[in-house]
């Protein structure tokens, strides 16, 4: 769900602009090339979703050590578990990222939601690609549900009320820094 040019907080736009070469990098994966090649498997998938569990585990572990206020809906945010059910695996068979970017600090953490949250977006597509594989392995990419653009929305509005000018640029930083760790541990053999 897109937020109307006019509303967009700049927080957005800046995010959007200064983050695309790393978002665009992060997607020259295989599982990507094999999806959009129409090749996916359910091996790729399996491998895919065991990498994203990793990094996902313990930023999830991270966000749980902040409370935000309500508004943010932050216990609709975790969705690694989505993953075990996917994968049907117990947590302790699959490889945790050991270096996430920072995460110290609210803004650090908020720049690190724009790339998870951002992601539940296309995880609708792809939800959409496997079942039309035949591939089963499609409750983390289908996330949120019918949930994903509200819940999207609000993240983006709870974004633009959070950045000020002094914290934006370390929110930026956070998301790129995010984009790129998320790159390495997927591409990592």
């Amino acid at each position: 769900m897109r937020l109307e040019s006019s509303v967009v907080p700049g927080i957005l736009q800046r995010l959007r602009l200064e983050t695309r070469p790393y978002h665009e990098a992060l997607e020259q994966n295989q599982f990507n090339e094999n999806l959009t090649a129409g090749t996916l498997s359910g091996e790729t998938t399996a491998h895919f979703l065991a990498k994203m569990y990793g990094f996902l585990k313990p930023y999830e572990d991270h966000l749980r050590h902040y409370t935000l206020p309500p508004a943010w809906q932050q216990q609709h945010r975790y969705r690694a578990h989505l993953i075990l059910e996917d994968l049907q695996v117990a947590p302790a068979a699959l490889p945790l990222c050991p270096t996430l970017p920072p995460l110290d600090t609210l803004p650090r953490l908020l720049g690190a939601m724009y790339v998870l949250e951002g992601s539940t977006l296309g995880g609708q597509v792809i939800a959409r690609q496997l079942a039309k594989a035949g591939i089963p392995a499609r409750a983390y990419f289908t996330g949120y549900a019918e949930r994903t653009g509200p819940l999207w929305k609000v993240f983006c509005q709870q974004l633009g009320e959070a950045a000020t000018p002094e914290n934006e640029d370390e929110i930026v930083l956070s998301a790129s820094s995010t984009f790129q760790h998320l790159q390495t541990w997927l591409n990592k053999a």
